[in-house]
């Protein structure tokens, strides 16, 4: 399950993947960002509910990334359990992401 919540300006689109963050909800969550009318200018992944991200997981934080116009637009990870972490760093997206 995800949620997605847009701050009133409509500047930061934030989006609280629930259990996993994989292949699933991949279409849910290319949606959300793909087909707003006005790109957001901030991009929040909150996976203070994720307990678990694969491979394709990783793959839509690229997309997300690329969508955002790479290092033009924020895009931050927050909430990130140990686990989560460990992830992220193996693949180096720390590099490419601001993880908290």
């Amino acid at each position: 399950m995800l949620t997605i919540d847009a701050s009133p300006d409509g500047a930061t689109l934030t989006f609280k993947p629930d259990g996993r963050f994989d292949g699933k909800i991949h279409r849910e969550f290319q949606d959300a960002f793909g087909l707003r009318a006005k790109p957001a200018s901030h991009y929040v992944v909150d996976f203070g509910r994720t307990d678990y991200i694969d491979s394709s997981g990783l793959g839509m934080l690229l997309k997300l990334r690329a969508h955002a116009g790479l290092d033009k637009t924020k895009v931050r990870l927050v909430n990130c359990s140990p686990e989560i972490k460990k992830i992220l760093a193996i693949a180096n997206f720390h590099s490419l992401f601001t993880v908290a």
